[in-house]
């Protein structure tokens, strides 16, 4: 799916959208996305900082994705795990990107080329408009070669 469509379609996306998540930017090759989270009324919690699930989801399917989109449909590309630590109040508009790189991909492709499985972790820090890290966000993402693109390589 083109980016761009990509980006709006998950902009509308209840979970997001009521959250006060947003995805500001996503490259055309899915190898760097840009998501915030605009405080509002109805996603702060009891202290009037923001919830930390809204937190935690601001950054959910990225990796995941990002991994899919660039290593293709012969691969398994699942969420598998997920950690947050919160640092410091998060308040106004929260943010976090997402680079994958090539060593990265090599990494993986390298690490599923004989049909095993492969855990790789991400680590986010979240920021906030002042530059200070509110919370750290560590994924973990299962990537394995799918059994049909094996006898074809």
């Amino acid at each position: 799916m083109k980016a761009s469509l990509f980006r709006h379609g998950i902009n509308l996306w209840p979970p997001f959208l009521f959250a006060g998540i947003h995805v500001t930017a996503i490259s055309a090759d899915y190898r760097h996305v840009r998501v915030e989270l605009r405080q509002r009324p109805w996603n702060v919690n009891y202290v009037r900082t923001h919830f930390g699930g809204s937190l935690f989801a601001m950054t959910d399917p990225f990796w995941m994705l990002c991994l899919l989109q660039n290593l293709g449909g012969r691969y398994f590309v699942w969420d598998k795990s997920g950690s947050i630590d919160f640092i410091k109040p998060g308040r106004g508009v929260v943010w976090t990107e997402f680079r994958l790189d090539d060593a990265t991909l090599d990494e993986v492709r390298a690490a599923t080329a004989d049909g095993g499985k492969y855990l790789h972790w991400f680590e986010n820090d979240l920021l906030d408009e002042q530059g200070e890290v509110v919370a750290r966000v560590r994924k973990q993402v299962y990537v394995r070669l799918k059994p049909e693109a094996r006898a074809t390589a």
